[in-house]
C-alpha cells in the first residue's frame, strides 16, 4: 500500500468526517439529543443521506469486480494492481472531498451550533468511534503485507486477492465517513447512561434549592400554544408588586427549569413562574416533578406535536398534568374556558378558575376592540366588579392570555384597577405578533416562532387591521402529523381572503398551501415560492403599492427543517 496515497486519502475523508460530523450533531441538537425524534427527522429527510448510501455501497461493489489480467508475469500484475487501486483510491478521495466542502463551516443558521459541554462529550465518544474504525483500516493494511508474504497460490489468485486486501483500508476509513449519520446518534446512546446521571445530579440540586424556599410561590405555564406569552404578561403584572423569576425566553424543559433555578433564582424571590413545554405523553409531568407548583394555567390545547404525541387525546392528558399536579398540592388552576378542550375537562377541577371571553367565564372579557395601534377590553370578575383595560398589543387573541394573567394576579391580592398601568405597558414578546417599523414605508409584523393553526389564524386577523399592502411570508406549519397538510391548505385558503401577495418559503414544505391559495381563487401571479427566507423577503420588498407595506412574517422554521 502506498504511504503516501494512504496518508492525503485518510486527511481528506478526516475533514470530510470532521466537517459532517459537525452538522449531523447541529441537526441533533435541534432535535433535543433526542435519538427517537432524530431518526424519524432522519427517515424523513432521507435524500441528503443518499448519496452517503451510494457510496457506501459502490466501494464494496467495487470489491465484487476486480479487473482481471490474465498475460504477464508477477509483476505486471502488482503494477497493475497498485494502478487500480491508486485509480479507484483517486476517485474515492474526491467524492469526499466534495462531501468535505459541501458541508464546510461558514453557513449562518438561524439557531447556531452551542457547543455545550454535552455536546463535548458526545464529540469525544464519537471520535472515539472514528479512531478504532481507522485503527481497523490501519491493521487491515498490516494484514496485506502479511498475506502477500505467506501466500503460495496461483499467480492469478494473488492478484486477484491481494487488489481485494490492498483497498480494504481505504473502504474502512471511507465507510466512518458514509456511517456518519449513523454514529452521531450512536454516540448520543452510548453517552445516555453518563447524560441522565448528569442531568439527574442538577434536578435534584434544582429540588433542594426549591425545597429551601417553602414561601415561594410556584405557578407552572403550560399550553399547545400561548404559554410564552403568558409567562411574559403574568411576570409583568406581578413584578408591579413582588419580586419575580420567569424561566428566559422558552427554556421549557427539564433542563432549562434546572439552569434557571440553579443559577438565577435568589431567596428574595416571592413568586417563580415557570413554562412548562411538552412534545411527548408526561413530558409535563417530569417538570411539575421538578418544580412543584402550587398553582397553574393551561392557555390552549391544540394539535401541536402530534407528530410525537400521537394524537389530540395525548395532547390534552399531558397538559392537564398539570392541573392534576395543582389538585394534588390544593392550590388553584387557571384554564381558558375560550378553548373547547379545556372546556370539556373543567368540571373535573374543583379548584378549576376559568377565564375567556366565552359565557360562563368566571373572568370574562367584553367589549373587545381591536385597531392597528392597539386593543381596548373590558374585565369582569366573578364578584362583578369591571374595569376597561388597553394594551398595545395587537389582535383579539390576546385578550385572552391577559385575562389569564390578570386573574391570577388579582387571585395574589393585587386590586383590579391597579393592573391597569402594568397592563398598558406591556410590550409584544419578541417574535410573537412583534411590530417593527422598519422605515421606507415597510412594516413588518415579526410571528415567527412556533406558528400553529390558532396562531395563524390571529396573524392573518391582525394583517387584515391594516389598511396597506398586506404580504403574508410564510414556510407553513410543521409538526401536525397526519393533519398537517389539511391544516397548511386550510390556512392558504384563509391567506387567500387576508392578503395581496403571498411569498411561499420552499416549494415541497408549502405545496398544501399553495393548493389552498389556488382553490380559494386567489390570483396565482401574486404568488412566489421562494428558495428561501432572504429570497422571500427581498420579492416582498419589490411589490410596488401606493400604499405602504405591511409585511407578516408567520413562522420561521428552525435549520432542521
Amino acid at each position: 500500500m502506498n504511504t503516501v496515497i494512504w496518508l492525503i486519502y485518510t486527511a481528506v475523508t478526516l475533514l470530510a468526517i470532521v466537517f459532517h460530523g459537525l452538522r449531523e450533531f447541529h441537526m441533533l441538537q435541534l432535535n433535543g439529543y433526542k435519538t427517537p425524534e432524530h431518526s424519524w427527522w432522519m427517515k424523513k429527510n432521507f435524500k441528503r443521506y443518499i448519496p452517503l448510501i451510494l457510496l457506501f455501497i459502490g466501494q464494496f461493489a467495487l470489491l465484487a469486480f476486480p479487473v482481471i489480467r490474465r498475460d504477464g508475469g508477477v509483476g505486471d500484475m502488482e503494477e497493475l494492481n497498485a494502478k487500480i487501486v491508486t485509480g479507484i483510491v483517486a476517485l474515492l478521495g474526491v467524492m469526499n472531498l466534495v462531501i468535505a466542502l459541501l458541508n464546510k463551516p461558514g453557513k449562518k443558521f438561524k439557531k447556531p451550533f452551542k457547543y455545550t459541554a454535552r455536546v463535548k462529550r458526545m464529540l469525544t465518544t464519537f471520535f472515539i468511534l472514528i479512531a478504532i474504525i481507522i485503527a481497523g483500516a490501519y491493521f487491515a493494511a498490516d494484514r496485506v503485507q502479511l498475506y502477500k508474504a505467506g501466500c503460495e497460490v496461483s499467480q492469478l489468485y494473488l492478484w486477484t486477492h491481494t487488489y481485494h486486501v490492498n483497498l480494504l483500508p481505504y473502504i474502512f476509513v471511507g465507510s466512518a465517513l458514509y456511517l456518519t449519520p449513523l454514529l452521531v446518534p450512536l454516540s448520543n446512546l452510548i453517552n445516555k447512561p453518563i447524560e441522565t446521571a448528569i442531568n439527574n445530579w442538577y434536578i435534584n440540586d434544582a429540588k433542594k434549592k426549591l425545597a429551601s424556599m417553602p414561601d415561594l410561590h410556584k405557578v407552572g405555564i403550560t399550553g399547545s400554544y400561548g404559554k410564552t406569552s403568558m409567562k411574559f404578561y403574568l411576570s409583568e403584572l406581578l413584578s408591579s408588586q413582588y419580586e419575580t423569576l420567569k424561566t428566559p425566553e422558552s427554556f421549557n424543559t427539564p433542563m432549562g427549569v434546572t439552569i434557571t433555578v440553579r443559577r438565577d433564582l435568589k431567596p428574595t424571590h416571592e413568586y417563580f413562574i415557570c413554562e412548562m413545554g411538552a412534545r411527548r405523553v408526561h413530558e409535563i409531568k417530569e417538570l411539575c416533578g421538578i418544580a412543584d407548583p402550587h398553582d397553574g394555567i393551561i392557555t390552549s390545547v391544540g394539535p401541536q406535536h402530534l407528530e410525537t404525541f400521537g394524537s389530540i387525546e395525548n395532547v390534552v392528558n399531558t397538559k392537564f398534568e398539570l392541573a392534576d399536579c395543582v389538585k394534588a398540592n390544593g392550590g388553584k388552576i387557571y384554564l381558558n374556558y375560550d378553548n373547547e378542550l379545556i372546556r370539556a375537562k373543567v368540571g373535573e377541577y374543583p379548584n378549576a378558575i376559568t377565564y375567556g371571553t366565552a359565557e360562563g367565564s368566571m373572568w370574562r372579557g367584553s367589549d373587545v376592540t381591536v385597531s392597528d395601534r392597539g386593543t381596548e377590553f373590558t374585565v369582569t370578575a366573578p364578584d362583578g366588579k369591571s374595569c376597561r383595560f388597553g394594551t398595545k398589543l395587537l389582535g383579539e387573541h390576546s385578550v385572552q392570555n391577559l385575562l389569564g394573567a390578570i386573574a391570577y394576579a388579582c387571585g395574589t391580592g393585587i386590586p383590579m384597577e391597579k393592573l391597569v398601568l402594568p397592563v398598558k405597558r406591556i410590550a409584544a414578546v419578541p417574535h410573537r405578533l412583534q411590530l417593527l417599523d422598519k422605515g421606507g414605508g415597510v412594516t413588518y409584523i415579526d410571528d415567527a416562532y412556533n406558528s400553529n393553526p390558532s396562531g395563524c389564524r390571529a396573524a392573518l386577523a391582525v394583517l387584515g387591521l391594516f389598511d396597506a399592502c398586506r404580504i403574508l411570508v410564510t414556510p407553513g406549519m410543521v409538526e401536525l402529523g397526519a393533519k398537517q397538510a389539511e391544516l397548511n391548505f386550510e390556512f392558504g385558503q384563509e391567506a387567500a381572503k387576508a392578503c395581496d401577495y403571498i411569498v411561499l418559503v420552499g416549494k415541497a414544505q408549502t405545496q398544501p398551501i399553495y393548493d389552498g391559495i389556488k382553490d380559494a381563487g386567489f390570483d396565482m401571479e401574486k404568488v412566489y415560492v421562494a428558495d428561501g427566507l432572504n429570497d422571500a423577503l427581498a420579492k416582498a420588498n419589490s411589490y410596488p403599492t401606493d400604499k405602504k407595506k405591511v409585511v407578516l412574517l408567520e413562522n420561521d422554521l428552525p435549520d432542521n427543517y
